[in-house]
């Protein structure tokens, strides 16, 4: 089996339950729109749900354009991502983890779309009154894949910068 298709399956058996776990736990104890303190003055565990895009954004759409478009673009997405995973040299482990992570979370948060029509949100992390807009699960494994991408593509141009002097 490919190393890169090893590393998809892994994430995706443990991030895709682990994130469909916690918003059903969340669901189940808390009612919506409550909120625990974990950590005073920096960490609370909420229960609130977002119609739009990552952090809000096209919240205020019509719930039957959102929805579409959403599960639209996350299938556009996932398709492209599978695709750039499948064509991926063996060697580049570290492109295979970021996008292997990226397709979980927005797997995570489609099957959400599809179920819920919206995507339940559960951490919220704080400042004072500085909040960070409530995330999930699903949320953090796009985040810290595309943070994987980003590092490959700086370390890949590097390299390529140092090999080629001008």
């Amino acid at each position: 089996m490919p190393r890169r298709l090893l590393i998809f399956l892994t994430i995706l058996v443990t991030g895709l339950p682990l994130d469909q776990i916690t918003k059903v736990l969340v669901q189940l104890k808390m009612p919506l729109g409550s909120q625990d303190p974990i950590i005073p003055g920096l960490l609370n565990l909420v229960h609130v749900r977002n119609k739009g895009a990552a952090f809000g954004m096209f919240s205020g759409w019509s719930a039957e354009y959102a929805w579409l478009f959403f599960v639209a673009t996350t299938g556009v997405v996932l398709v492209v991502l599978g695709y750039l995973l499948w064509r991926l040299p063996d060697d580049q482990w570290p492109a295979a983890l970021g996008y292997s992570l990226i397709m979980t979370g927005a797997l995570g948060n489609l099957f959400d779309r599809v179920r819920l029509g919206e995507v339940v949100d559960f951490i919220d992390v704080y400042w004072g009154r500085y909040h960070w807009p409530a995330f999930n699960v699903a949320d953090s494994l796009v985040c810290v894949g595309t943070a994987i991408l980003v590092w490959v593509i700086i370390r890949d141009e590097k390299t390529a910068d140092a090999s080629n002097p001008v």
